[in-house]
């Protein structure tokens, strides 16, 4: 996620006529492909040296500064995407292997195993659960036929089931009978056959042979009555296994049009049982279902066991009333993933990857995957240079641009290896959310799992403090610095699930904020400053913001608005550069100091804000304009555009707040009421000192507030109007001291300069199910996959980043002519787009 503060810094060197090195520039591993080392090593290493006056503490500080050099000079970039290329073919090849081959199939996942992630939430082996609501499970079950045949324990999971359909239904009946129940058009029905005896043969056969209605879904099982009855003799055993083998036809019969579940027993707490039940033992129930998965389990497979259940009542047996009946949280667990077994194939939700098939390719998906295989035959045709130069990436997004190359320079072979770079990505990223091929788990928020990364990430920023390179408010590697560490603290945001948790889901929409302000504040500086309109930037600008999103979009099979925040800071972008161009255009030069320009332009602002809030008290003109063909495409999200009006209005003024604050520093900057040396406060001792506190005292007090939020919809309403305040009082506090200012994580800054890449891939291939689950490249070591699956992450993040700059070098000519035939390509291309994607 980004948001182009740093165009301000660019904007403001070339006023001064300082002009400000680009971020790969002043750091060599971003052309180099080094990680993150600020100055030169040896400049810091004798500057910090002559500062020290103890032995003591110039050894610490060379041993840092040498421990630094030791870790960038193993730890490069390149030798990292290396690294990662190789885990890749080795984690595809692996799951591959283990899914085509190894029986990992989802849906006996989904039966057979899984784990507690915490109170309630079960998580099955390798795929997700969706949770069905009431609608949901009435929509799938509609017309359906289904029987529960067993004793008091399947009578258990009859109930827990039709209270997914009707949650008002009470346990009430005769409990040695059966018990009916209808729904619509579903008829779920629960019958008493306590024991594997001729009586349920005899049932089975009607449904085969008879009149009786055949169920569609038939859950079965039985054993506790028969150790009961029998006192747990041996010869009762042998009786339970013939039964079964008198059934089995039956049931492989009846499984060839519908879906049978043989339920296996769950253990009892021995310790509570009745002296009645005392016979009951896990020893004997687990001789029993041996014998049942023995008998059953032939070589068609068409009988399913349910054994998650067992699974769960192994942890929590314990909490069993009378020992023998299951607490209702794990019998409930029975009946979800029950649910999801009949379920997912039919409604396919986004959070239930088990018993799923990857979805069919759509046409524009189809029509993608050409080009981009062409892209890699063409290469591997030519053939690839591998002494290709390393050259200098200019910062497309900020506006920096780039000479025109000498002639003879450009390799004609570098858009092509970018092409297929991105090509191979690609691939990547659909075999990770969208083919059978890697796991994926759902997320489970505790506070361990957010603020403990949390901590260890600001330990890092910490460790990789550097001086920059100047002290000015919001120079570009503090922005960078700032992008970086909300970047990663919305990271994980996301992986944890934080949002759960309100006063934390209210701090994360404050970060969020804060890239709009700086959107504001970064454009409206260069804007202001530069006076630069041309078609050139803008283009430059719109490809850094877009061109993944749209080769997402294409090759995901998701709309435009699924990766809300780049239509949203494309949006504001377009509303600053007409707010900035249209006349009067006013820029710092012709105002120059004049009272009557500087109140013009703030006249434009305040226009911009009725705008705003015109459209934010009128929700229905606001939807009128946005479900317009063809701008309903861009904006809609399954056919409705609630989530864009949703975002929209959320952090609607942060914008423009941007913008007013970047306006009254330019003023107060360029008559010299500023203070911005190396080691000087920006103001005054005693005006420091009082905005420090002010600031402190507000942030605290918005940290206080959103900590006491209930209610996110009533948290929400609030959040447009105050969000400023944090962000203002971050910046003053991080920008009033000198010493605060002289200084930079180079860690956060290098996050911060691939911030937009790290936010849209998180969706894919570090998130799953389009957000809603995990990835798992490493299943059964939820430590040692997040670690593996960040690395992977973060370099191919960096990776699209440098992609991305080479291909806008191309794309993006700066002369007039050329530059307007692209533009009409584009517009074509889009357009095409649109109508295919209105035909599926």
């Amino acid at each position: 996620m980004t948001a182009e503060a740093t165009a301000a810094q660019e904007a403001q060197s070339d006023s001064d006529q300082t002009p400000l090195l680009t971020s790969t520039e002043v750091e060599p591993h971003a052309g180099s492909g080094h990680a993150p080392l600020g100055s030169d090593f040896v400049s810091v290493a004798a500057a910090r040296l002559s500062a020290c006056c103890h032995g003591g503490a110039k050894m610490a500080v060379l041993a840092y500064s040498l421990g630094k050099r030791e870790i960038n000079q193993y730890f490069s970039i390149k030798n990292a995407k290396l690294l990662s290329v190789a885990a890749v073919v080795f984690l595809t090849l692996f799951h591959t292997a283990s899914r085509y081959y190894g029986g990992g199939d989802t849906c006996d996942w989904l039966l057979s195993s899984g784990r507690f992630l915490g109170d309630n939430v079960w998580q099955p082996y390798g795929c997700m659960l969706h949770k069905y609501k009431s609608t949901e499970a009435k929509i799938c079950l509609r017309e359906k036929r289904i029987a529960f045949v067993g004793d008091s324990r399947i009578r258990q999971l009859f109930y827990s089931f039709i209270k997914m359909m009707n949650p008002e239904v009470k346990e009430v009946g005769n409990k040695h009978e059966n018990i009916p129940f209808v729904d619509g058009g579903s008829t779920v029905d629960f019958l008493w056959y306590a024991e594997v005896n001729n009586s349920l043969k005899e049932q089975l056969v009607s449904w085969t042979e008879g009149s009786a209605s055949k169920p569609d879904v038939i859950i079965i099982g039985a054993a506790t009555w028969s150790i009961k009855l029998h006192n747990g003799k041996s010869e009762t055993l042998f009786q339970y296994r013939a039964n079964l083998t008198a059934i089995s036809d039956t049931l492989e019969k009846l499984a060839e049009h519908s879906e049978v579940y043989w339920v296996l027993q769950d253990p009892v707490y021995e310790d509570v049982l009745s002296d009645s039940r005392k016979m009951i033992t896990n020893e004997q129930i687990n001789l029993y279902n041996e014998a049942a998965v023995s008998t059953l389990n032939t070589s068609k497979k068409k009988v399913k066991f349910l054994e998650a259940s067992r699974k769960a009542a192994m942890e929590t047996i314990s909490q069993s009333v009378d020992g023998l009946h299951l607490p209702e949280s794990t019998r409930d667990v029975g009946a979800m993933v029950l649910m999801n077994s009949m379920c997912n194939k039919i409604l396919k939700p986004i959070d239930g990857s088990c018993c799923q098939s990857a979805p069919p390719l759509s046409t524009l998906q189809i029509l993608t995957a050409v080009p981009l295989v062409l892209s890699i035959v063409g290469f591997l045709a030519l053939g690839y240079n591998r002494q290709r130069k390393s050259r200098h990436v200019p910062d497309v997004e900020s506006g920096e641009e780039k000479k025109p190359p000498v002639v003879g320079q450009l390799n004609p072979k570098g858009p092509l290896l970018a092409i297929c770079k991105m090509s191979l990505i690609m691939l990547y990223f659909y075999l990770c959310d969208r083919a059978d091929i890697f796991m994926k788990e759902q997320k489970f928020y505790t506070h361990s799992t957010f603020f403990i990364p949390l901590i260890y990430i600001f330990v890092l920023g910490i460790f990789y403090s550097e001086n920059s390179k100047e002290a000015k408010l919001l120079n570009r590697e503090q922005t960078d610095e700032w992008k970086g560490w909300m970047q990663l603290v919305i990271l994980i945001y996301h992986f944890s699930g934080a949002s759960a948790f309100i006063p934390v889901y209210m701090h994360v929409r404050v970060l969020v904020a804060a890239y709009l302000f700086q959107t504001g504040y970064g454009h409206f500086s260069f804007f202001w400053l530069k006076g630069d309109f041309g078609l050139y930037r803008v283009c430059q600008v719109l490809f850094r913001l877009n061109f993944l999103v749209v080769v997402l979009c294409l090759v995901m099979d998701r709309p435009y608005q699924f990766y809300y925040f780049v239509p949203l800071v494309t949006f504001w972008f377009a509303v600053i550069y007409a707010t900035m161009a249209l006349w009067p255009q006013i820029l710092q030069k012709q105002a120059n100091g004049s009272a009557f320009w500087n109140l013009a332009l703030l006249l434009k602002l305040l226009g911009l804000l009725l705008f705003i809030c015109f459209f934010a008290y009128s929700q229905e003109l606001f939807e009128a304009v946005f479900s317009l063909w063809p701008v309903s495409k861009l904006f809609e999200l399954q056919g409705s555009i609630h989530e864009w009006w949703f975002r929209w209005k959320l952090d609607r003024f942060a914008v423009i707040n941007g913008m007013l604050f970047a306006f009254i520093y330019l003023v107060l900057q360029k008559c010299q009421l500023l203070s911005e040396g190396k080691g000087e406060p920006l103001f005054s001792n005693k005006i420091s000192n009082c905005l420090l506190f002010v600031s402190v005292v507000s942030f605290m007090t918005y940290s206080i507030w959103a900590s006491g939020c209930k209610n996110k919809s009533e948290c929400n309403e609030m959040h447009p109007y105050i969000s400023v305040v944090q962000i203002l009082a971050f910046i003053l506090i991080r920008n009033i001291p000198g010493y605060a200012r002289s200084l930079y994580s180079s860690f956060f800054a290098w996050f911060g300069k691939i911030s937009l890449e790290l936010f849209i891939c998180q969706y894919h291939i570090w998130l799953a199910a389009d957000t809603k689950g995990i990835l798992v490249l490493i299943p059964g070591n939820p430590t040692l996959n997040i670690i593996v699956s960040t690395f992977i992450f973060v370099c191919v993040a960096h990776e699209i980043s440098q992609i991305t700059n080479d291909l806008a070098q191309v794309a993006i000519p700066k002369e007039s002519g050329p530059l307007l035939k692209r533009l009409l390509g584009a517009g074509v291309f889009l357009v095409l787009v649109l109508l295919l994607s209105r035909n599926e």
